[in-house]
């Protein structure tokens, strides 16, 4: 039997009733994580991906967007175009653009930024990039013109960097801890070790189109917590998560949505070639003839990868297969360290950084090395350490071997730099790579850049491992997040619940 209910009873149920979940308005907040916590907030003077994974397109803009098919597309500057020779750039500047600090944004800006990630100075990741340009012009407030020492088809790409991230004067000596740019979000808070907190700038030229008004990243390196963080709901999305293992419960959950996208990375065995005996082709190409890249691509990433046998990956233009060149055989391995006179065993020392497949590739390298004679000593490093002791422009280059996944495309100007930490400086490379940023015509380029990686694989430069899958996991209703990721970025100005 149902009760009556009075009109006073029933309007006071009414009022005690909670309201509607709709009339609270569309969530406009999200908790999203990533594996390694950036050293600092200014991507135009570190190496670190994981600065570009917090600021690119967030807080600081460059003058070109990457989007996720690798296309390029105006940001900073509304158009540009190129000389015949692709040696003289002209860039449109948009118009009315404010830095956070309350500064305009003029060609000023741009010619600083550029000239300060070319100075002697510069720790700018692509610092030859920027020294490759003659001179950089402002003829007025709204054009910058560019003027390189060599051709450069990719330009407007490789500007859509963090790298090229343009920078306010007044401000950019403090970028690391209190960065400002022209980008949609500012620096709320940062708690070390822990997470950082970007809230939205209620100033951005196009603040009503970023639906995100804050965006919480916290820092999760192991893979266990990560997983859970996702399970538990802590987390709304993890981009590059290193959860292969778990995908079928993921991919069976309803809650999720599960995006496993290409890259242009690179991971490697750097080989120190400034090092006695690595400096003797032989004893490269022996290391590289002990790797089963196979047995390391399932081992170290669930199979999430592409065998690679060169500093270049497949999808590019020019890309030739050069992994049967340095193939999988233990035995030729030996008999290759018993022509360069090594004695076995050959102690070589394996400094890996923290990303679980440097540290699970490590273990499996360590494995295929002992059984031709090479004891790879393993030390685990955190990044600083790593970039400092590994990496750094100016030495000490203090390893033999080394496990890292080099993210960005189009970077085999690097092979050329003297001070690249592979230190292979070989004049025929240098030579060619001169050839190839000289020649405008892409057919003939393809087949110059052929050539590059059939050199570098013939020349055992490193140790050529795979090109990776990477796997994104979100909350099924939080739409936006790339799958694809031709360089490392959040691009938040796109993310929105449903």
């Amino acid at each position: 039997m149902f009760r009556k209910l009075s009109i006073v009873a029933f309007t006071a149920a009414l009022v005690a009733a909670p309201l509607p979940v709709l009339a609270q308005g569309k969530k406009d907040s999200v908790v999203t994580a990533m594996s390694l916590e950036p050293p600092g907030l200014d991507p135009t003077n570190a190496a670190a991906a994981a600065i570009a994974e917090v600021t690119l397109y967030n807080i600081y803009e460059t003058l070109t967007k990457i989007n996720e098919n690798g296309s390029v597309s105006p940001l900073l500057a509304e158009s540009w175009t190129a000389s015949p020779d692709l040696k003289t750039y002209t860039f449109k500047l948009r118009k009315g653009v404010k830095f956070q600090n309350g500064e305009p944004f003029d060609s000023a800006a741009v010619k600083f930024s550029f000239e300060r990630n070319g100075a002697p100075t510069s720790t700018n990741k692509d610092k030859s990039l920027f020294q490759a340009f003659e001179k950089v012009d402002a003829p007025d407030a709204d054009t910058i013109v560019i003027s390189l020492k060599y051709s450069e088809p990719n330009l407007p790409f490789l500007l859509g960097q963090a790298s090229g991230s343009i920078v306010e004067p007044k401000s950019a000596a403090t970028n690391a801890t209190q960065p400002v740019g022209t980008g949609p979000y500012q620096l709320g808070a940062w708690a070390k070790g822990s997470s950082i907190t970007l809230n939205k700038w209620a100033d951005y030229r196009s603040a009503a189109a970023i639906k995100l008004s804050k965006v919480t990243i916290r820092f999760i390196s192991d893979p266990a917590a990560q997983i859970a963080a996702l399970l538990s709901d802590d987390v709304d999305a993890f981009p590059r998560v290193t959860a292969a293992r778990a995908l079928p419960q993921f991919k069976a959950d309803p809650r999720f949505t599960v995006l496993v996208g290409g890259s242009k990375a690179k991971t490697i065995v750097a080989i120190n070639e400034r090092k006695k005996p690595l400096d003797d082709v032989r004893v490269r190409r022996a290391i590289l003839a002990a790797i089963d890249r196979k047995a390391m691509i399932d081992g170290a990433v669930d199979g999430f990868g592409t065998p690679i046998g060169s500093f270049y990956v497949p999808g590019s233009l020019g890309y030739v297969d050069t992994t049967g060149i340095n193939p999988y055989d233990p035995e030729k391995a030996k008999k290759l360290l018993a022509e360069a006179g090594v004695t076995t065993p050959l102690e070589l020392s394996l400094k890996l950084p923290p990303p679980g497949y440097a540290r699970q590739g490590g273990e499996i390298l360590a494995a295929q090395l002992a059984k031709v004679g090479i004891v790879a000593k393993i030390e685990n490093v955190e990044w600083a350490q790593w970039l400092s002791q590994v990496f750094a422009g100016n030495g000490p280059h203090n390893y033999d071997l080394t496990i890292v996944s080099h993210v960005e495309p189009f970077d085999l100007v690097k092979i050329t730099e003297p001070d690249y930490y592979l230190g292979y400086n070989n004049e025929a490379f240098n030579a060619l790579y001169k050839q190839i940023v000289s020649t405008p015509d892409e057919a003939a380029r393809a087949k110059l850049l052929g050539d590059a990686q059939r050199m570098l694989a013939t020349d055992a430069v490193a140790g050529y491992l795979y090109q990776p899958q990477l796997i994104t996991i979100t909350n099924k209703k939080l739409k936006g997040v790339w799958k694809d990721v031709p360089q490392f970025e959040n691009d938040f100005s796109t993310w929105a619940w449903e």
